[in-house]
C-alpha cells in the first residue's frame, strides 16, 4: 500500500515499491539507523465517514533501489538470505517469524 510505504520512507531507503507483494520475514528496506526494525507496510489509511475539507493529496513515492544478484550477495548479513526466482530477487531474514529470530539470536550468544 502506497501510503504506508510513504511513511515508512523517512525511515530509510526502500527496497520495494507499491503493489508488490510482501511476505513476513521480508527485508523491504534499509533503516537508517544501525539496527534492524520490525514494520507493516499493508498498513492502510483510517477511513472515515467524515468529509474533510481539504483533499487529498497524491502520495509521492521515490524509486525504490533494485539490486542485481551480485548486489544483494554482498549486501547481505549472516542472519539474511537471496531468494531468486525468474521474476525477482528478495532479501529475506533467515528465520520468517520475528520471535524465532529473536529466540535464534539469543542462542548465538
Amino acid at each position: 500500500v502506497a501510503y504506508a510505504l510513504f511513511n515508512l520512507e523517512e525511515r530509510g531507503r526502500l527496497f520495494i515499491g507499491a503493489q508488490e507483494p510482501v511476505y513476513e520475514g521480508m527485508i523491504i528496506g534499509e533503516h537508517s539507523r544501525d539496527n534492524d526494525l520490525e514494520v507493516n507496510p499493508l498498513k492502510g489509511k483510517k477511513l472515515t465517514n467524515i468529509r474533510a475539507s481539504g483533499t487529498d493529496e497524491a502520495v509521492r513515492l521515490t524509486t525504490p533501489v533494485r539490486m542485481s544478484l551480485e548486489e544483494a550477495i554482498a549486501y547481505i548479513d549472516d542472519d539474511e538470505l537471496v531468494e531468486v526466482t525468474p521474476s525477482a530477487i528478495r532479501l529475506r531474514k533467515r528465520f520468517l517469524d520475528p520471535h524465532e529470530r529473536k529466540r535464534q539470536s539469543r542462542a548465538a550468544g
